[in-house]
């Protein structure tokens, strides 16, 4: 059996692709597993890394919302879909499972082509176009959250790094608090905006912070690596604020914590709801809106909390995320919450609709 994945571009289609490749091979190491990507995109580093063939098709972006620049589109697709063809039969591949992006489009197509079954799985909560297009052709769709539109479709969650989705926090916290220089008995707020970390978050908790440390609040803040590291000048007897360029064990991280404020990526979301950690959501103020929607099923059912980019002050964390902190009941019943609405086996069930749709292929 060969699987091949297209959900090239940025790690938000990389890492679900890449969880998917891991629960296959650990369901039988001999299957056979082709990423689809591009010279430019994070699958160059990402996708060997982790053991896995690579296959190039060349990148033709896509605009992320209707506009004349889509008729050019067809065109500029033919060299990139018979690319895609290419590596689809010199794999004999079984199936082509897609994430999303502009690597996902030629990978549909190309299958379409040869009659080979299409899996879509789509992690935000507004379908992007690719994703749109390809779950006309599919039998099977997968998507991670409830409220999807797309016809249908399946409610699996996200195939999270099995680091993350066996991760008990509880057991873990007292490793992870040492790793990373933390008391072992106060609150932790963790903070991150993502890989590349946020500016305005920064900014805003740098601000706040030494009212959370005069509140028995310690803060470990992910900056991001191309941000400059504030200053420290922890107080003796002060809880300690922690700021680190960037954190490459989130498992550790989210164990030391106890609530998290962050963006809404749907990554971020789904491995937060996995692992029961509250979060303080800061959807990013740029796109199509995706971050409010993924963020705002979670927050519903009472995971999280929700406040505007433009409405993020060191009042807004004063107010609302320290009286969170400070209330063990009340972040025992948010992390029981975020924990019921989480899924921690997408990957499983996504390895389950791999099996279906090749069975149906050969019958």
């Amino acid at each position: 059996m060969h699987v091949v994945l297209a959900g090239g571009g940025t790690a938000g289609h990389i890492e679900p692709a890449l969880a998917l490749a891991d629960a296959l091979r650990r369901q039988d190491p001999t299957v056979g597993i082709t990423a689809l990507g591009t010279e430019k995109g994070l699958e160059t580093r990402l996708v060997p890394e982790r053991g896995y063939e690579l296959g190039l098709i060349p990148a033709v972006p896509l605009p992320r919302k209707p506009t004349p620049e889509l008729i050019t589109v067809p065109g500029r697709l033919r060299g990139t879909i018979k690319a895609a063809e290419q590596i689809l039969e010199r794999t004999k591949a079984d199936c082509v499972v897609g994430f999303g992006g502009y690597v996902a489009l030629p990978g549909y197509l190309a299958a379409k082509r040869l009659g080979v079954p299409i899996i879509v799985h789509e992690a935000n909560a507004r379908p992007g176009l690719a994703n749109k297009i390809g779950s006309r052709y599919a039998k099977f769709v997968a998507v991670s959250t409830p409220d999807s539109k797309l016809r249908g479709a399946r409610y699996v969650g996200i195939p999270l790094r099995r680091t993350i989705a066996t991760l008990d926090r509880a057991a873990v916290r007292p490793e992870a608090r040492a790793a990373f220089g933390l008391d072992p008995n106060l609150p932790t707020l963790l903070v991150s905006g993502g890989s590349q970390g946020a500016r305005r978050l920064n900014e805003v908790v740098q601000a706040a912070v030494p009212v959370l440390q005069r509140a028995g609040i310690q803060v470990l803040h992910a900056v991001g690596p191309k941000n400059e590291l504030p200053h420290v000048d922890n107080m003796p007897g002060m809880p300690p604020y922690v700021p680190v360029p960037y954190v490459d064990r989130m498992d550790l991280a989210y164990a030391a914590a106890d609530m998290m404020l962050c963006r809404a990526g749907a990554m971020t979301v789904a491995e937060l709801s996995a692992v029961g950690l509250p979060a303080a959501f800061v959807p990013l103020p740029i796109g199509n809106g995706e971050q409010r929607l993924n963020a705002q099923p979670l927050v519903n059912a009472g995971g999280g909390l929700l406040v505007d980019d433009a409405q993020l002050t060191p009042d807004w964390v004063q107010n609302s995320v320290l009286p969170v902190l400070a209330d063990p009941h009340r972040l025992y019943e948010m992390s029981r919450a975020a924990s019921e609405f989480g899924r921690r086996d997408a990957d499983e069930l996504l390895v389950g609709m791999v099996y279906e749709a090749i069975a149906q292929r050969n019958k």
